[in-house]
């Protein structure tokens, strides 16, 4: 089969889906983390929390506003800090 073929079949499969005709072989769903309740879990400051975490206040702002999301390393580090705080006091550690 050609690449244009199977994009074509790819995307009729695609319309059929968000048609409601056909059900998705697999959902990712990605959790995004409640950065606001993590840090009041913890009680400490935005700065506080951004200097452990090696990042800029503003980031910290931007991720408790939802303006930006984190990605990566920052998100499974948050995801580790929400499930297990003292990891946080760990991080704060060095």
């Amino acid at each position: 089969m050609s690449i244009f073929n199977d994009l074509k079949t790819s995307l009729e499969e695609a319309v059929e889906i968000e048609k409601g005709h056909k059900k998705p072989s697999r959902v990712t769903r990605y959790e995004v983390a409640d950065v606001k309740a993590i840090r009041a879990q913890l009680n400490v400051s935005q700065a506080e929390f951004a200097a452990v975490l090696g990042t800029s206040v503003d980031t910290i702002k931007s991720w408790e506003k939802r303006r930006r999301n984190p990605t990566g390393l920052a998100a499974k580090v948050l995801a580790t800090i929400k499930d297990n705080p003292a990891v946080y006091r760990e991080l704060a550690a060095h």
